[in-house]
C-alpha cells in the first residue's frame, strides 16, 4: 500500500450547541472537500455532540472532516471531558466497509465502532493534546481563547 501525505486546512472555529470547536479539514491535494460533503457533515455535527455531558470542563474541542481517496468521508468530533480526557463521536459516509448504506460521501451515518482516527487524523490529535496542556492545564489560569487560536499548521499531514 502506497502512503502519501494529504492536505490539512484549518477553516476557523465554530460554535455548536455551546461548544467551541476548532475545525480541521483533511483532503486530497488534488481534490478539496466538496461543498455538499462539508455541508452534510456540519449539518450532522450537532447530533454527534448531543450526548456529550457537561461536567464543568470548558465546552471545547475540535472536529476533523476527512475526505478519503475513494468514496469515503469521515467526521470526527472530539470534546474535552473530565478536565483532561477526550471523547470522540464519529460519522462516516460513502464507505460500505463501515456499514454506510451507499457510496455517497455526503450521506453521513453514525459510526458505532470504537474508532479514534486514522494516521492523518491522529496528527491533529497529537497537536490538540499538547495545546490543551499548554493553554488549559499548565497555566495558573486556563486560557480557552489561546487554546482555540492554537491550531496545527496547515499543509501536508500524515508523516
Amino acid at each position: 500500500m502506497a502512503f502519501r501525505d494529504k492536505e490539512l486546512r484549518t477553516p476557523g472555529p465554530v460554535l455548536i450547541d455551546g461548544r467551541q470547536l476548532k475545525r480541521y479539514h483533511v483532503d486530497q491535494p488534488e481534490r478539496p472537500i466538496e461543498p455538499e460533503v462539508e455541508k452534510a457533515a456540519y449539518d450532522l455535527l450537532p447530533d454527534l455532540l448531543a450526548d456529550v455531558v457537561d461536567d464543568g470542563t470548558p465546552a471545547a474541542g475540535w472536529v476533523v472532516l476527512h475526505r478519503g481517496a475513494d468514496t469515503g468521508a469521515y467526521l470526527l468530533a472530539y470534546t474535552w471531558v473530565w478536565d483532561n480526557a477526550v471523547e470522540v463521536r464519529v460519522a462516516a459516509a460513502g464507505q460500505p466497509a463501515l456499514d454506510c448504506p451507499d457510496d455517497d460521501p455526503a450521506h453521513f451515518v453514525h459510526l458505532r465502532r470504537p474508532a479514534v482516527g486514522c494516521v492523518w487524523e491522529l496528527a491533529v490529535l497529537e497537536h490538540e493534546r499538547a495545546a490543551w496542556v499548554r493553554h488549559m492545564l499548565l497555566p495558573e489560569s486556563p486560557n480557552l481563547i489561546n487554546y482555540l487560536r492554537d491550531t496545527r499548521a496547515e499543509g501536508p499531514v500524515g508523516r
